[in-house]
């Protein structure tokens, strides 16, 4: 099946939103009111992570966002570097530091995140010359619901969608907001705004009914196709995911089976692999494939996106790893 995705000539694939560093808590349990033994920094942000994949992967990538002038801030830009992504439109601030996120897991694998990103350089980003020029030239935006968190992110996307959109490009959006990053009635709309101009959807679990604005997956699917979605692939972790589109087809694809050391950035990595196969003219059964590798190779390095692959790593990764049952 042909992509429904600008293709990669067109220009990259940008990503607009929170740049982090991220610390992580070597034991297991509940907070941060005991001291503990800490690794990191990790280059992070939902963003960067996705477009760390794409890079990597072998896409033209790009990102807009903004990091303090400080280690954890050359930690996070020297990465996506080394991984192919222009990061020309990543504003350096002079007073504000990097933004982090501290992250420890609980018994039952869910994490506990300390956040900060508000009084941080992350918070810190507009539309200038810089990011005019990028995504002027940019064939494909996408979106992280996380990123709606911030005043500034929220006013370049409203730009960036319509100069994409006019010279043919298209967007994604990964409905990914955590419990954390609360959204007020104005952004809940431009969110609903946003999947209703998606050409490609990315949700994970209950996200996909909180996109639709509708209970039961099937109702779901069915609404947010309705509204224009041309496809939706829904994560479902070890559970695999699952293709729609438009026209009534559905592929289902089991996961590979990892030892699990680090699940964070699993599913932006799968995002950035898939996008950037779609946009690569890849037929979707072949991107589903590579994002599962994507997801699962990440998952067995500690840090959010340590276990990133590039097309060759994953090639070697899918020869050799079972799927799940």
């Amino acid at each position: 099946m042909a992509s429904i995705l600008a293709p990669d000539e067109l220009g990259p694939t940008v990503c607009v939103g929170e740049i982090l560093v991220e610390i992580v808590a070597t034991t297991v349990g509940d907070g941060f009111l005991d001291a503990q033994p800490l690794i990191g920094p990790f280059a992070s942000g939902a963003p960067a992570i996705f477009v760390s994949q794409c890079g990597r992967f072998g896409g033209r990538a790009a990102m807009v966002g903004a990091v303090g002038d400080d280690d954890f801030g050359r930690v996070n830009t020297d990465r996506l570097k080394r991984d192919g992504v222009d990061v020309s439109a990543i504003s350096i601030d002079p007073e504000y530091p990097t933004g982090s996120a501290f992250v420890r897991y609980r018994k039952d694998g869910s994490r506990d995140f300390v956040y900060n990103i508000a009084k941080s350089a992350a918070a810190r980003f507009g539309w200038t010359r810089h990011v005019s020029d990028l995504i002027n030239r940019s064939g494909h935006l996408h979106v992280m619901g996380s990123a709606l968190s911030m005043p500034c992110a929220r006013e370049v996307i409203d730009k960036a969608v319509d100069v994409i959109k006019s010279r043919g490009g298209t967007l994604s959006v990964d409905p990914n907001i955590r419990k954390e990053l609360r959204l007020d009635e104005d952004t809940e709309r431009r969110f609903a705004k946003l999947v209703a101009a998606a050409d490609l959807l990315l949700p994970s679990g209950e996200e996909l009914e909180r996109a639709a604005g509708v209970e039961g997956e099937d109702n779901a699917v069915r609404r947010l196709l309705e509204l224009g979605v041309k496809e939706i692939v829904l994560k479902r972790g070890a559970a695999g995911a699952t293709y729609f589109n438009g026209q009534g087809e559905r592929i289902d694809i089991p996961a590979f089976a990892v030892e699990e050391i680090d699940p964070t950035g699993a599913g932006d990595c799968f995002g950035g692999a898939y996008l950037t196969c779609r946009r690569l003219g890849m037929p979707a059964q072949d991107a589903l494939t590579y994002a599962a590798a994507a997801g699962a190779r990440n998952v067995t390095a500690r840090g959010p996106m340590e276990g990133a692959g590039t097309r060759e790593e994953l090639d070697a990764f899918i020869s050799v790893t079972e799927r799940r049952s």
